[in-house]
Parts: structure tokens; C-alpha cells; sequence
């Protein structure tokens, strides 16, 4: 990334570093010298007291005062000269104290220094000097100690110079070296910030992508791992909270789709209903007006009208309650009643309920199957799909006037057909047989009163109990059949 956190933080260190190392080299070259000088100083006044008190004690010329002037001169590093009232040399540190003598006698004589006076008070004098014949600088201390002995100590001073550029150069080099190892540490660390951060990145944008399968997984305590838990927990809300709304519009949909397939089969309702009951309520009409007017005046004649008005009334009225019927298994109106009986004794009863009828066809109807046959369903609802079945195979039964009606059990399935010899129907009629008021052959429809909407009621029917079932042609007639959960 660009502007990744990672390498933010790498600039921020590396220019935090370098702007230390720099502070450190201008504070060098600004505040080094005087620093050196103030501490030199110090330095002097600390052994210009100790000697003094070593010669208060027991005077110059005792061992004790000796012994404490070489300890001071060796722990401060100082050259030391205490001349006595005749300007003798009474005690010296140096193995040629002509010199020092010299430049003290020079200083007390002349009453004042020659160099830079960093102190001045009524014992002594402090001040930066120049020895001419070293070409060296020195801070020295003149004065007088506490019994009236001249006295002069002073310390070389390196160059103060020379002392920064190697302060500097050693800055330089550590500077560096801390920055690289500074770098590979911040590196390694910042992994340990960056790497969780980028896994809840990546973790959002599966988010922003509905996949809430990914979680944190980094572990911790800190903020981030706080954050990665509160992250989880958010996926797992979200995905609940759109698999609600998935469902919630998923069912909008089902219930639109619903409501749209129910105004649509109520238009065709009405459409439909309005065609078959208009020819019926015309006969009505005519034959009623035909009696009203006498057209027949004989018995024989009447009775004949009477007799057409009623049948067609007959009709109306099976129509009517044919169309309840339907109406109230596809609107779901209808309760499904699960029982088990003997498939077997139901449809002998349908047989014996359809007998007049059959014999009047002159049909002979055979059933195929070893009883009972125990199955689970909606015994009345399956009584509806056996006799619309049925009646269907009576009224287009023709050739050799044979029904069969046959029950066949495969594994928990049981499978009722009922076959009929006759026409086969024409294979572009064949989608269409359950279509409400479709009738592939009117005029025959029509002769033994059907309405079309038989095969539509098993349809609603066996939809409601979904199973299966269809119908087969065969050469010699055709098949109907439908299936239900058979029962030990």
C-alpha cells in the first residue's frame, strides 16, 4: 500500500532518529565548549579547596600536605605550584617548575591576568590562557591559599574543536548504526501492528462483499484484537441479520408472485365460468320463454322442455360446485387431513358407487391388486382423484369396453392407475389436460355434460398432497395414475 501504516511509521522513526543525531551534533558544536570550560573550572575550585584544607591542617612542609597534593594533582589531572614568601618553590607536581614559577610570579607582580578570567574572587583567579611555548591552552588557577602561599594550578584544555569533529564523527557512526538496527527492529514490530490490521482490512472488505465466512483469528489482547472480536461479532450479526432479509424478501417475493398467479386465476375464473355457464342459462332461458308462450301445447311437449330446463340446471348446478371445489383447493382454503386406509376397499366402493354407470356402457372393470393396500393421505381428497379418473375412463371408454384399475407397491411408494381402452390423446393435447375447461374433444364433453374442470381438481389435489401424477398413452387406450406414501 501506498500509504500503508508500515511505512509511515518507518519514516516517522527514521526522521525522529535523524533529527535527533542532528540535534545531538549542533548541541556538540553549540554548547560543547562551554561546557568543558564550566567543568574545568569546577574542577579547579574543588582541588584549590582541597589543598587548602591539607595545608591548614599541618602546614606545606608536613608529609600529609605532600601526599594530598600528588592525590589531587593525579585525579584531577592538574599541574600544581605553591611557592613560599621568598617566591621559593615549596611544593610542585611538574619536574621542571621554573615555567610555573615564572607565569605565577608574572600574575602576582603584574596584579592581573592575561587571559580570559572565567572567575575572579578575593583568593584566587580562574581564567582560560595560552602558553605561548606549547601552543597549548590551559584554565588555570592563581591566588593565595589560606596561610598566604602563592599558588598556581592549571589543566591543558584540548581543542575544543578537535573535540567536536570526533564527537561528531562518533555520532555519525552510532547514529547510523542505531538507525539500521532501529529500522530492522521497527520493521519486525511494526509487523506485529500492521499484520492484524491489514487481516481486519481484508476481513471489511469480504464484509463489503456480503462473505462473512473470514474471521480474525490473529488472537491478542490489545485494542486490535479487541477490535477483530467486536469485527467477528459484527459478521456474524450482519449475516444473520441479511439472511432474515433474504428470507423476509424472499417470502415479499413468493407472496407478490402468489397474490399475482391468484388475480390472474381469478380473471380466468370468471372468464371461464362465464363461457360454460352461458350456454345452459340460454337453453334455460329459451325453453322457459318456450313454455311461457305455449309454443307446444301438448303434454308430451312440455315435458320435454321441462325436462331440458332441468337437466341444464343439472349442469349449472354441477358446474357451480365443481368450480367451488377447485376454487378452494388452489387458494389453499381446503385442510389436508392425513389418515391411513385401504386404497384397495376405496376403489372397489368407487366401483360399486359408479356400477349403474358402467353396466349402462356396457364396460367391463377389473381391478388388479392383492389387498388390503394400506397408504397415508386425505382419504376424501384421494375419493375425489379416483372418481374424476374413473368417470373420465367410463365416458371415453370404446373397442373392447375394458377398464382397469391397478395397484402396484414399489418400496414406500404405492402407484393407482386407472386404464381405459380407446382413442390414445393427441400428443399436443397432452400438456394441456389440466388446464381448467380445456377439453380436447367439446362436442363429446358436452354430450355427457362434463365441464373440463375434473382433471384440473386431481391436479390441485395431488399438488396439495404433493406426489406424483400424470398420464400415458398407450396403442389400445390411455392411463391415468397418481402415487401416495404406501403403509405397512
Amino acid at each position: 500500500m501506498k500509504h500503508s501504516i508500515r511505512r509511515q511509521f518507518m519514516l516517522i522513526f527514521s526522521a525522529s532518529l535523524i533529527s535527533v543525531i542532528l540535534l545531538c551534533i549542533l548541541a556538540n558544536n553549540l554548547l560543547l565548549g562551554p561546557f568543558y570550560t564550566r567543568h574545568k573550572e569546577k574542577v579547579l575550585n574543588e582541588a584549590y579547596r582541597l589543598i587548602d584544607d591539607y595545608s591548614l591542617k599541618g602546614g606545606l612542609d608536613t608529609e600529609e600536605f605532600k601526599v594530598g597534593l600528588d592525590q589531587v594533582a593525579a585525579r584531577y589531572n592538574l599541574e600544581i605550584l605553591v611557592l613560599d614568601a621568598d617566591t621559593n618553590t615549596i611544593r610542585t607536581t611538574v619536574s621542571d617548575p621554573g615555567m610555573l614559577a615564572d607565569r605565577l610570579l608574572g600574575y602576582i607582580f603584574s596584579g592581573r591576568s592575561s587571559g580570559e578570567v572565567l572567575y575572579s574572587g578575593d583568593s584566587y583567579t580562574v581564567q582560560k590562557n595560552t602558553d605561548p611555548r606549547m601552543h597549548t591552552d590551559y584554565i588555570e588557577l592563581w591566588g593565595y591559599l589560606s596561610g598566604g602561599k602563592p599558588v598556581l594550578m592549571r589543566s591543558p584544555v584540548e581543542s575544543i574543536q578537535t573535540s567536536v569533529h570526533i564527537a561528531n564523527r562518533l555520532l555519525a557512526y552510532v547514529g547510523a548504526a542505531v538507525l539500521i538496527i532501529g529500522l530492522l527492529v521497527n520493521l519486525l514490530l511494526s509487523r506485529k501492528v500492521t499484520d492484524p490490521i491489514l487481516e481486519l482490512v481484508d476481513i471489511s472488505k469480504k464484509m463489503s462483499e456480503l462473505d462473512f465466512d473470514v474471521k480474525y483469528k490473529s488472537g491478542g489482547s490489545n485494542e486490535i484484537a479487541l477490535l477483530g472480536d467486536h469485527m467477528n461479532r459484527l459478521s456474524e450479526t450482519l449475516e444473520g441479520t441479511i439472511s432474515e432479509l433474504k428470507t423476509a424478501n424472499n417470502n415479499l417475493t413468493v407472496e407478490l408472485n402468489r397474490k399475482a398467479e391468484l388475480d390472474k386465476m381469478r380473471r380466468e375464473f370468471i372468464s371461464n365460468a362465464s363461457h360454460e355457464l352461458k350456454t345452459p342459462i340460454a337453453l334455460i332461458q329459451g325453453y322457459a320463454e318456450g313454455l311461457k308462450d305455449c309454443v307446444n301445447s301438448d303434454e308430451s311437449s312440455r315435458d320435454f322442455y321441462c325436462d331440458v330446463i332441468m337437466d341444464e340446471a343439472g349442469k349449472m348446478n354441477r358446474l357451480v360446485k365443481s368450480m367451488l371445489e377447485l376454487s378452494q383447493l388452489e387458494f389453499g382454503n381446503d385442510n389436508i387431513s392425513m389418515e391411513r386406509f385401504d386404497i384397495l376397499n376405496m376403489i372397489n366402493g368407487c366401483l360399486e358407487t359408479n356400477g349403474i354407470l358402467i353396466r349402462q356402457a356396457g364396460i367391463s372393470a377389473v381391478v388388479k391388486g392383492e389387498g388390503p393396500v394400506y397408504v397415508w393421505s386425505d382419504e376424501f381428497k384421494v375419493e375425489q382423484v379416483l372418481n374424476n379418473y374413473l368417470s373420465n375412463a367410463i365416458h371415453y371408454c370404446k373397442d373392447d369396453k375394458r377398464i382397469e384399475i391397478s395397484v402396484l407397491r414399489n418400496g414406500d411408494c404405492v402407484r393407482v392407475s386407472v386404464f381405459n381402452t380407446g382413442d390414445p390423446i393427441p400428443e399436443e393435447a397432452l400438456p394441456h389436460l389440466w388446464t381448467k375447461f380445456y377439453k380436447v374433444d367439446k362436442a363429446r364433453t358436452r354430450e355427457y355434460g362434463g365441464s373440463g374442470i375434473g382433471l384440473s381438481i386431481v391436479k390441485a389435489v395431488m399438488d396439495s398432497l404433493n406426489h406424483e401424477y400424470g398420464v400415458i398413452n398407450h396403442e389400445n387406450g390411455v392411463e391415468f395414475f397418481f402415487e401416495l406414501d404406501g403403509s405397512a
